[in-house]
């Protein structure tokens, strides 16, 4: 009896429970197949993935990463291929009343079968594409999707042209600008369903978009507006609930009976806000904000979404020098320091959220708070974005074009703006993006690349006012209207080959690397702000050993120079590493002195940019990592491993920054400042030669300098008997800088050991080094997977330092530890 009068309550009390009748939203990735159009036999494919992972899986090809077998996969472009599953839909949601297929992405010219029936063409690999397909969907379905190979689109587009647009055929297609092969990447053109398919299915009610906008903010309140697109076929009676970190902020109710796509704007305000900050200057605080959407107790969907309030300007004013060209977050000035990021993978299904995280881990290890992403990539995943939110990584975003003119005809255009409307919604509820920039080197290659030789007057304003539709119309149209992030048309404003490119606007300086420049340029020439400027390098011996698949560092073999894609690349690694490097016979010290050599070029950029504050208000340096294992102008190569340059950056970057120039014997010592409050300390600086002996000491007790400042706290003239055995100590803040008066080929290193002390600890080894003289560039290491907590550093004469060497691998001692110097290889 009492069981019963149990169940008896327990029902009714379920009864009373809010109904659900929520939207269901199904994953469609298992039990795919793939083959080749004209091929009958199907195998096993990866959803989302493309051709060239899936050949790869099903070991149909050579890894296109090793040697030089991308050589020999050009056929798969060449090809048409099928995809094709089988999925299953339950009574209940079959029974909706409305059902969705979702495509996130197909890569590129697609026909869409669901049930034998052409359901949709795509063309536009940066688009999603949704379909409605409730009167063919049935129980047991088929979908059969057939890529066409981009070829014949492009000879077709390009054949409706009376004249020959810049940079080839990949012009005509939309999708990522990088697969027809660059300077730093292969050429591996592939086609696939790269992101998720998804079924969506609803009766009545379904949020469709939801937009946070931010009104005004201040330190007393944030005004906001909810914008949510429903796909609604009842009166708009609904309640809505607003949360905000978890807690209800307030309900609204609505009974204007509408059946409006648009519900009415819900105003949210928040007292005392916390404002979302760079990581190098704040806390990236996010709220969390939540509308559910009530029918009385039944709850017909919902929504939430982690905001950042901030506030972002880009100020170009006109200047007594030119125009300015730098960010206000908070109405806070802030320096950029960061790098240029491109797609971590040519085949992107293989690259892991842990990807993501890594990556964007070392990007603030290394101090950057800004990443540009470049406009020959892709869109990046939705956790890119989240993780930039969460970490205080501001983006500068480009919109995927680059190096190119593009076309303008009608069909062109209209694809273009759907793909900018969809991507800035996609992304308009990010605190990271700072800036929707339209394109890459576009105008700069029009105005200085050769473009318009040979061509008549006509064929120029038709292709440059072509230009223009696009990037100065319909993409900062699209950003205007959807969001209250800053445009740039072009990145750069100028081209090198234009004086206006130190006044004016961002910059990308390529007179070092392509025009062979000494670094010392750098130095003479900053701009406003270094949107582009690299170096290339060697990657890491675990890199060199896997493109060869061989155990030893050989760099002359083709597969490897397979990997090298800059024609005068090695050609001009080696003319810089003879101006300012020793340059060794063996190719294990060529790959380690190649690496100093980027290091010691940029380093004199980034710092050159950071004395110039608040002239220069941003530097990023080309490029952050790389889309397969090559040689390349990254600081971290494909595996993940920091190469001097990231090492370098961490230095360089840092909010606090010892930097000094030395001109004959007169060192100006700056210390930049980019904290939000003054900093003081001590400054000593000390000459020393490389046994550790003090020839020259000055002192200060209090030196201040002012917030988000640089300033020049040391200018002598100093005596100094050998600028090849000296260098200058500079501490302040607990900062340590050494500063040499002499090319690093020229400095005349003593030979002498250093002592190593190895420790084994719970995340990895603690290692101890001790030498009698100053070791230059100390580089730890070892077949064990790991990171170093520096490396490539100086080494102080009879002073110790501890390195942590972090590493999973499951090895009691470090045995293989290996040791380089560049006092080993001067003569």
């Amino acid at each position: 009896m009492k069981y019963s009068v149990l169940v008896i309550i327990l029902l009714t009390l379920m009864s009373c429970q809010p109904k659900h009748d929520l939207p269901v939203t199904v994953d469609l990735h298992k039990d795919w197949q793939f083959k080749a159009l004209t091929d009958s036999i199907w195998q096993a494919a990866t959803v989302p993935g493309n051709v060239h992972s899936d050949l790869l899986d099903n070991k149909r090809i050579e890894h296109p990463f090793i040697g030089a077998n991308e050589d020999g996969l050009q056929w798969i472009t060449a090809t048409n291929w099928e995809y094709k599953t089988t999925f299953f839909v339950d009574k209940e949601t079959f029974l909706k009343k409305y059902i969705e297929l979702n495509f996130e992405g197909l890569d590129t010219y697609a026909s869409v079968f669901l049930n034998d029936s052409l359901i949709l063409e795509t063309n536009n690999a940066f688009r999603q594409f949704s379909v409605d397909v409730k009167p063919t969907l049935k129980l047991q379905n088929e979908l059969r999707i057939i890529f066409e190979r981009t070829s014949i689109s492009e000879e077709n587009k390009k054949a409706k042209l009376n004249y020959q647009l810049p940079e080839g055929n990949r012009i005509f297609t939309r999708k990522a600008q990088f697969q027809y092969g660059w300077d730093w990447g292969p050429k591996l053109n592939t086609s696939g369903i790269w992101r998720p398919v998804t079924l969506s299915a609803w009766n009545d009610f379904k949020i469709k978009e939801f937009y946070v906008e931010q009104l005004e903010l201040n330190k007393e309140f944030a005004h906001m507006v909810i914008n949510l697109k429903n796909a609604s076929t009842i009166e708009n009676n609904s309640d809505y609930d607003i949360y905000i970190n978890d807690h209800l902020y307030k309900t609204y109710k609505n009974k204007e009976g509408s059946k409006e796509r648009h519900s009415k704007p819900l105003m949210v305000t928040i007292e005392n806000p916390k404002l979302w900050w760079p990581h190098n200057l704040g806390e990236s605080y996010l709220y969390d904000i939540k509308v559910v959407v009530r029918d009385d107790k039944t709850i017909l969907d919902s929504i939430s979404v982690k905001k950042g309030l901030r506030t972002i300007e880009l100020v170009t004013d006109k200047d007594s020098i030119g125009e300015s060209f730098y960010f206000k977050i908070n109405d806070v000035p802030v320096y950029m320091k960061g790098a240029n990021y491109i797609p971590q993978n040519s085949m992107q299904n293989q690259v892991t959220d842990a990807h993501y995280e890594k990556l964007l881990d070392d990007v603030v290890d290394a101090n950057m708070n800004m990443l540009r992403v470049w406009g020959g990539g892709i869109y990046e995943n939705d956790i890119f974005y989240d993780l930039c939110d969460e970490k205080g990584i501001l983006i500068w975003q480009d919109f995927m074009f680059a190096c190119a003119m593009y076309p303008g005809d009608n069909d062109f255009l209209e694809n273009v703006e759907k793909e900018a409307i969809q991507n800035v919604k996609r992304l308009q509820n990010h605190a990271s993006i700072a800036l929707w920039c339209g394109n890459n080197e576009s105008s700069e290659g029009w105005n200085r690349w050769g473009w318009q030789a040979n061509r008549s007057d006509n064929e120029k304003d038709e292709i440059w006012n072509n230009y223009l539709k696009i990037f100065d119309s319909i993409l900062p149209n699209t950003v205007s209207k959807l969001t209250e992030t800053p445009y740039w048309q072009s990145s750069p404003r100028y081209g090198r080959g234009n004086p206006s490119y130190k006044t004016e606007g961002d910059a990308h300086d390529w007179w070092i690397w392509h025009d062979a420049y000494p670094f010392e340029h750098l130095e003479e020439n900053v701009p406003r702000f270094m949107s582009e400027f690299g170096f290339q390098s060697l990657p890491s011996y675990e890199t060199i050993r896997y493109i060869n698949q061989n155990d030893s560092i050989e760099m002359s073999s083709a597969g490897f120079k397979n990997h090298q894609k800059h024609a005068r690349g090695f050609q001009l690694i080696d003319e810089y590493m003879q101006r300012d490097f020793p340059v060794p016979n063996n190719a294990e010290d060529y790959v380690y002195v190649s690496q100093l050599l980027q290091a010691y070029g940029i380093a004199k950029g980034i710092e050159a940019h950071r004395r110039a504050k608040p002239y220069n208000m941003g530097t990023l340096y080309w490029q952050l990592n790389d889309c397969w294992p090559a040689v390349s102008w990254s600081s971290i190569d494909y595996f993940g491993n920091w190469k001097a340059l990231h090492y370098q950056a961490k230095k360089s970057f840092e909010n606090v920054l010892i930097s000094a120039v030395i001109e004959d014997n007169r060192v100006k010592i700056h210390i930049v400042n980019d904290h939000p409050e003054s900093v003081s300390g001590q400054l000593k600086v000390t000459l020393i030669d490389f046994k550790g002996n003090n020839s020259f000491a000055y002192i200060k007790e209090q030196t201040t300098v002012s917030r988000l400042s640089s300033a020049l706290v040391f200018n002598e003239e100093l005596t100094i008997k050998d600028k090849s055995t000296s260098f200058l100590r500079v501490t302040f803040d607990n900062k340590t800088r050494l500063f040499y008066f002499n090319k690093p080929k020229n400095l005349k290193l003593d030979k002498a050991p250093i002592e190593k002390t190895i420790t084994k600890t719970t995340k990895g080894f603690q290692i101890t080094l001790r030498s009698t003289t100053l070791q230059k560039n100390v580089f730890l290491h070892t077949k064990a997977k790991g990171h170093f907590s520096d490396n490539y550093f100086d080494l102080m004469p009879n002073e110790t330092i501890v390195i942590k060497l972090k590493t999973e691998a499951e090895i009691e001692k470090l045995v293989d530890l290996k040791i380089k110097t560049l006092n080993d290889l001067v003569q």
